[in-house]
């Protein structure tokens, strides 16, 4: 039995689509300056 192939969306109504987002909310992301981040 073959795999379905997956859904596609299209977003047709961009304008409401980006209002949509600006009410959802914003990320917001804080970095810490005394932070140590070892990278390998």
């Amino acid at each position: 039995m073959s795999k379905p192939s997956p859904a596609r969306y299209r977003t047709t109504n961009w304008s409401s689509y980006n209002d949509a987002l600006r009410r959802r909310g914003s990320l917001l992301v804080w970095f810490d300056r005394e932070m140590v981040w070892l990278a390998p």
